[in-house]
């Protein structure tokens, strides 16, 4: 007879908790690096103080920003499977999870804190290899914590019924993370009204934004006994044969090329909102936050509805309409300010209602699908290498992010008077969240219920 339990809804929260820390910390980072680093007319005109070397200095294509954050994610890249398999062949008493997450949160926060904590004050490359070695050091900890905690989804969910309820949980406290590091403006803000200046104040909000999201890291970390939740036995492979066997699965190949073109998208959109307030709309960056709460908060109002549907209907549909829902979105911001014959705190207001039935699919779907896959996979082959499908689906994040970060940063330099990149930007967005839901389409969704749900 098996000693494990089944997870209690308090325990549900416990460890979605997690997601909120690191998520907050993940969204600093994406939302506002190259608002920091490279910011627009607005935010110098504000007090913003340039830190590193600006424009196309790399190869003619490349801003400085780009190409670090882009070379910081090659180093990225190779840690994933290994932090993957090395988690999987975890032998310790206390799971095989567990003791990365515990050893990477410090870490993993203070490297966020010290991203924007540049040593000359003032436009240097020492700023710029300061920065190269604090991204390197915050996307290796951030795999060091997220691929065992993700991996822990289809262990800790041994039914659908709890699978969709974590997943359900870890979407809205990832949502919220992400919704308090938008609020990082009015903070900064007000502290600036208090007196302290621009970065400092910046500096300060961050940081204790870190904090906060260290502290909730903790939390399943701290409350959880992974041995009294899941059974399984380390994986005996090694990295590379491991990854090999991962990507040998069909289903998980298509998953995985369209997460990339997913988070692509989104994180073209979620980097620029900043700039489509300022130089779009033409409205005060704190409108950023009202719009990303909102947002936030009205997708909170179809968690319901997507989990009532889909038993019914099944995570690809919804997915699939997810992805339509967002490349229309995306084309409308792109007509923001003058070319669109609405009052522009409206426009901002009608996105904010368009997407949100997008955020929140996303939010919710996606792990459910690779836990789907790697429960399938584990049928398939006998062996359990969670860790190595949660950190492809990791590299699919973090790539996407890359290139997204690559992208904005180069398209933000035409014709920033105008706005013009920031319109190439939505544009592009909208095109590979299409053709992430044209290669979805692809997803055998039948074949893997038919194996997982005997």
């Amino acid at each position: 007879m098996s000693n494990v339990r089944k997870l209690s809804t308090g325990k549900v929260w416990c460890f979605a908790v997690g997601q909120f820390g690191w998520s907050v910390l993940a969204a600093l980072i994406s939302s506002w690096l190259v608002n920091y680093y490279q910011p627009d007319l607005a935010a110098q005109e504000a007090g913003q103080t340039i830190f590193i070397p600006q424009g196309l200095a790399i190869l003619g294509i490349l801003t400085v920003l780009g190409a670090i954050t882009a070379f910081g994610r090659i180093f990225d890249a190779v840690t994933d499977p290994l932090i993957a398999s090395l988690s999987d062949r975890c032998k310790s008493k206390a799971g095989r999870r567990i003791p990365f997450m515990r050893a990477a949160a410090i870490p993993f926060a203070l490297a966020c804190i010290l991203t924007f904590w540049s040593p000359v004050n003032g436009e240097s490359w020492v700023n710029a290899g300061f920065l190269f070695l604090m991204l390197m050091l915050f996307y290796f900890f951030m795999t060091m914590y997220c691929t065992p905690y993700n991996a822990l989804i289809p262990e800790l969910g041994a039914d659908q019924k709890t699978r969709m309820s974590i997943s359900t949980a870890i979407s809205f406290t990832y949502i919220a993370g992400m919704a308090v590091a938008y609020v990082a403006p009015v903070v900064w803000g007000a502290l600036q009204g208090m007196g302290l200046e621009r970065v400092m104040a910046i500096r300060v909000t961050f940081t204790v934004i870190s904090l906060i999201g260290l502290a909730c890291m903790f939390v399943p970390v701290f409350t959880i006994r992974e041995k009294d939740y899941v059974q399984a036995a380390p994986s005996e492979s090694t990295a590379f044969k491991s990854l090999t066997a991962t990507f040998r699965n069909h289903d998980f190949r298509v998953f995985v090329a369209s997460d990339i073109a997913y988070f692509l998208g989104i994180t073209m959109f979620q980097t620029a909102l900043p700039f489509f307030v300022t130089s779009l709309l033409k409205l005060d960056e704190s409108m950023s936050t009202v719009y990303f709460v909102l947002m936030t908060a009205l997708s909170v109002l179809f968690y319901v509805p997507v989990n009532k549907l889909t038993p019914k209907f099944g995570k690809k549909k919804i997915i699939l309409v997810a992805f339509c829902i967002f490349t229309v979105s995306f084309v409308f911001t792109a007509f923001f300010g003058s070319l669109l014959p609405i009052p522009v705190a409206v426009q901002g207001f009608i996105l904010c209602v368009l997407a949100s039935p997008a955020q929140a699919i996303f939010g919710i779907l996606p792990q459910a699908v690779v836990a789907d896959i790697a429960e399938y996979d584990a049928l398939e082959t006998h062996e359990n290498r969670s860790g190595m499908f949660y950190a492809a689906r990791t590299f699919a994040f973090k790539l996407g992010q890359s290139i997204a970060m690559l992208l904005v940063t180069a398209f933000a330099t035409i014709g920033p008077e105008t706005g013009l990149g920031y319109r190439i930007t939505a544009v592009a967005a909208a095109a590979v969240c299409l053709l992430g839901g044209v290669l979805f389409m692809l997803y055998d969704e039948k074949k893997v219920y038919a194996r997982i749900l005997k």
